[in-house]
């Protein structure tokens, strides 16, 4: 009965914590671009437009979602970064080094096929494959650190190929 109890007020305050409240605030301003990154260190330059009037707080996880995508996809039983991943890497790798002081999470997961441990094993081979290659382009080891969730938190729940590529992935978490 107590656990009950203690499960739906903890529910209750995620759904709480989770609400958002419109901001009149000014710094979600700018006049940068997702692709040119050379005025980011002017102050009030590179927020990327998309954020104006949304109430999105830069440098925030909202913000990373929003302007640059927080997710990379990879292939089955791989950790290998496709064209594509390392597009999104390298906005990332723009957006990382315009908020300076935000570090992240990769969350590595893999789709339902395959044991436990090998998906926890393989999720911590992409979540690595991710860090290695924002820290090859230039962002500081201290910045990135990796988590593997194996099969545990799939994306999409099913038991079919759009289901498992969609559970294939890695995601950027803002800390």
């Amino acid at each position: 009965m107590i656990k009950k109890i203690l499960l739906s007020f903890l529910l209750v305050f995620f759904i709480t914590a989770c609400s958002t409240t419109p901001k009149d605030s000014a710094d979600s301003t700018g006049t940068g671009s997702t692709s040119s990154t050379s005025d980011v260190s002017s102050e009030g330059e590179g927020t990327l437009t998309e954020t104006e009037g949304t109430g999105v707080v830069p440098g925030s996880q909202e913000d990373l979602i929003v302007n640059v995508g927080d997710r990379v996809y990879f292939d089955y039983d791989s950790s290998e970064l496709d064209a594509d991943a390392q597009e999104l890497l390298q906005d990332q790798v723009a957006w990382l080094k315009q908020y300076s002081g935000v570090g992240v999470i990769i969350e590595g997961h893999c789709d339902e096929r395959g044991t436990r441990e090998y998906n926890l094993a393989l999720g911590e081979k992409r979540a690595q494959s991710v860090k290695n290659y924002l820290i090859s382009l230039g962002i500081s080891s201290h910045r990135v650190s990796t988590i593997s969730y194996g099969k545990e938190r799939p994306a999409v729940v099913g038991s079919n190929d759009g289901a498992w590529a969609q559970n294939r992935r890695s995601v950027t978490i803002v800390n």
